[in-house]
């Protein structure tokens, strides 16, 4: 199979958020962890490769204590529908008795979301916030998950920009766009 350029994809897309709005959501996210936080200590876990640019920026923006970590687990492997849970990374940080900031780049019909925060929870944590930079409209999540901290609302449409992919390629564009998948 031919990989799709990304070039053809933001031809046909449609922009639904800007540098600047996914700046200013992020800057109230680290806010609200905060006020959640109330300076207590958490471990700060990312889940790769998606949220790396919005960790990054999240965690600058928490003033609480934050230890590090990462997870990386995925059912996409490169496609763009899921398949079965293939974890490539868990966090090396013990969890037992800590409050674990999970954060992902979105909460869609959330599997991916839920297996690691059901790992989380395995290993002990006292508490598992969920961060992610956007939610998708619609009514396919996973049952009783729902995330703590929102940025944005995305369309129910294939989502990429800003960390998420469009197989494999445009993690680094400065936006969030959707297109048709």
């Amino acid at each position: 199979m031919t990989t799709p350029k990304l070039s053809d994809a933001l031809a046909r897309a449609d922009l639904v958020h800007d540098r600047a709005t996914l700046a200013a959501a992020i800057a109230r996210i680290g806010g609200e962890i905060d006020r959640e936080l109330v300076g207590k200590p958490a471990v700060f876990v990312t889940v790769m490769q998606g949220a790396l640019m919005f960790a990054g920026q999240l965690a600058t923006s928490i003033a609480a204590p934050l230890t590090f970590d990462y997870v990386h687990a995925t059912r996409y492997r490169g496609v763009t529908s899921g398949g079965e849970l293939h974890w490539i990374k868990r966090p090396s940080i013990a969890l037992a008795g800590a409050t674990v900031l999970l954060v992902d780049d979105i909460l869609d019909e959330g599997h991916t979301l839920n297996a690691i925060r059901d790992f989380c929870r395995e290993q002990g944590a006292a508490r598992v916030l969920l961060a992610v930079l956007c939610e998708k409209r619609h009514g396919r999540t996973v049952p009783n998950l729902r995330a703590d901290f929102v940025g944005v609302q995305v369309p129910d449409r294939y989502v990429f920009g800003y960390g998420m992919d469009y197989y494999e390629q445009g993690r680094n564009l400065p936006a969030i766009y959707v297109v048709d998948a």
